[in-house]
């Protein structure tokens, strides 16, 4: 199984990811690794990237992705995945399961300013706000919202997927 933990920049993907992947005893893979050096400029200088840009990025995450699931082995991504369209092109097989992160923007605004050694620029967030397509149902994707410690939401998460493969 993959686990794709999305949502708008500053939402704790990562932290959140990492801990799910280290409990589970799961391979973690963080998106951002994959961007290219053009994108990363991009986003460190405040640019939106566009369609065209997430492109390449999404075809190798969605590599990265099968090769998982053909290898059989279970992994997190930790992924933006903002638009529908994106998530349906990584969604691969019944074997990848979405996990969006949902958070007010003031909670996540301010999570962005006290982030430290990312390249992300947090003046882009109003542009993530805006590109974001919520999922509209839970076949699309467990909602979680992260209002509580990353443990907190992290656990939340394991006991959801566990019910899931009872």
């Amino acid at each position: 199984m993959v686990v794709v933990i999305f949502g708008v920049s500053g939402v704790g993907k990562t932290t959140v990811g990492k801990l799910v992947a280290r409990d589970l005893g799961w391979k973690f893979l963080e998106a951002d690794d994959f961007h290219s050096a053009e994108n990363i400029r991009k986003m460190r200088d405040g640019r939106p990237l566009t369609d065209e840009d997430r492109q390449p990025w999404l075809e190798r995450l969605r590599e990265l992705i099968e090769q998982s699931i053909a290898a059989n082995e279970n992994a997190v991504l930790a992924c933006s995945a903002l638009k529908k369209k994106y998530r349906d092109e990584l969604r691969v097989n019944a074997d990848v399961t979405f996990v969006f992160l949902h958070g007010s923007y003031d909670r996540i605004a301010s999570q962005l300013r006290n982030r430290r050694a990312h390249f992300f620029n947090p003046k882009l967030l109003d542009t993530q706000f805006a590109d974001l397509e919520e999922p509209r149902s839970p076949a699309d994707a467990i909602t979680v919202e992260v209002m509580d410690t990353p443990s907190d939401v992290a656990n939340k998460i394991e006991t959801i997927l566990r019910r899931r493969e009872e």
